[in-house]
């Protein structure tokens, strides 16, 4: 693609990263085969291509985003799958991102919409706060399909995204859990921010399968949320001060005791956080630093996988439905290892068809997009339901709560069903179904 940015545009970093990404591009179309939004609307604005004109044209005349140019990059889910079918290496994330920048910087929305999303990067990253609105959302989730009728869409899709009930916060920041027997490595668990309240239970299991494995295991003091939900709001004064935050505490714990890894049980958060060096490459006070980070941050299925996992007799073989995570397999090409991983534990792992086609979920698509969002996720279910799993397994809690808003089959985190396999408790979904002696 050829573009025409002036050299004092191309003096921004930015910009000039832009161009090296559109020139990329040559426009063969492959993008749209694989794109969720294109597939559900036929629009060529709506596929990778189309949305990488708009870009180009937007920034290439430094103009102000218009309304067009908001709705088409506002449908997109960020899903990625359009990197993994391009053809010529289009880095379509980091435009998009930048393309989302500029719009936060010179489109005025609509009073709600910035209401909407202020609220959502304010609360979410916020466990403790997080906790207040959900649990008047139990309340109030009865009366979603009231409020979808009366015109309240997004409330509605944020009720509709709300558990039964909120476990337990638990206060994990600073702690050690040891490894039994020898230690062989130490690593970080990032806590998170939605994780830890709506699903406690998955970062229990990591550290009890890994401290069962050896591994010793630390949540850093000082961590918070890694920045990706504002990120990819545009809002990334507020993500860059969540980033800087925890390179500093995951540098201050390197430096204080070592780390051989940062292990993440969100895979979105771990694409965000393994981008870290490039986000702040600019910024020479941390750009060394983030690289460090971003070069030691894995998945926890990228990290069991490489280890030989020690199952225990007495858990059923379970057909497992593997949803494999946008973010994990197309943001970071995380693909075979957790696969890898619930084979090895003694499962055996079915695959979806369109397995490489979005759940609707991406981070807070679900609550700004809920129509779409909907679409996506009820596609995704009947092709899970088409195979008959006994549970599902997906590594991100995003997708986790939007496939098991649609179903009745069980959803669980990967490392979840490791655990178990490995000496730990039975998930507590699947105790549900057990106890009440429901058909696995």
């Amino acid at each position: 693609m050829q573009t025409s940015f002036s050299l004092a545009q191309l003096a921004d970093p930015d910009v000039a990263e832009a161009d090296k990404i559109l020139r990329a591009c040559v426009h063969c179309g492959f993008c749209t085969a694989t794109c969720p939004t294109y597939l559900l609307l036929g629009d060529e604005l709506d596929s990778p291509r189309g949305r990488i004109y708009l870009i180009k044209d937007m920034l290439e005349n430094d103009r102000p985003a218009s309304e067009e140019v908001v709705t088409h990059i506002d449908r997109c889910l960020s899903c990625l799958s359009c990197m993994t079918t391009c053809p010529s290496g289009v880095h379509y994330m980091h435009l998009v991102d930048h393309a989302r920048a500029h719009i936060e910087e010179t489109y005025r929305r609509p009073i709600g919409d910035r209401l909407l999303r202020a609220l959502l990067a304010w609360l979410m990253p916020r466990p403790r706060l997080f906790r207040i609105p959900l649990l008047f959302g139990i309340l109030a989730k009865p009366f979603a399909p009231l409020l979808k009728g009366i015109g309240l869409t997004w409330l509605a899709a944020m009720l509709k995204l709300v558990p039964g009930k909120i476990p337990p916060h638990p206060s994990e920041q600073g702690r050690v859990s040891l490894a039994q027997g020898e230690r062989t490595a130490r690593v970080a668990l990032l806590t998170g921010c939605v994780a830890p309240v709506l699903a406690p239970d998955i970062n229990a299991a990591a550290v009890r399968v890994l401290n069962r494995h050896g591994i010793e295991v630390v949540s850093v003091a000082g961590e918070g949320c890694c920045g990706s939900l504002a990120h990819h709001m545009g809002r990334e004064h507020e993500a860059l001060t969540m980033v800087r935050a925890n390179v500093d505490a995951w540098t201050a714990e390197m430096d204080r005791a070592g780390l051989d890894a940062i292990l993440v049980t969100a895979s979105g958060c771990g694409t965000t956080i393994k981008d870290y060096g490039f986000m702040l490459r600019n910024d020479p006070a941390y750009a060394e630093k983030a690289a460090k980070v971003s070069g030691l941050a894995k998945d926890i299925s990228e990290y069991l996988a490489a280890m030989t996992l020690q199952p225990v007799a007495g858990h059923p073989a379970l057909n497992v439905a593997y949803h494999a995570a946008c973010s994990l397999a197309h943001g970071q090409k995380v693909v075979h290892q957790p696969r890898q991983m619930l084979s090895d534990a003694g499962f055996a792992v079915q695959e979806i068809p369109e397995g490489h086609i979005c759940c609707g979920s991406a981070g807070t698509y679900n609550i700004l997009q809920p129509e779409l969002a909907g679409q996506l996720r009820d596609r995704k279910i009947r092709n899970i339901e088409r195979i008959k799993p006994d549970v599902i397994a997906a590594g991100n809690i995003g997708c986790i709560t939007q496939i098991a808003t649609g179903t009745v089959i069980p959803v669980v985190h990967p490392v979840e069903l490791v655990d178990w396999a490995t000496g730990g408790p039975v998930p507590a979904v699947l105790e549900r179904r057990i106890s009440t002696e429901t058909p696995l």
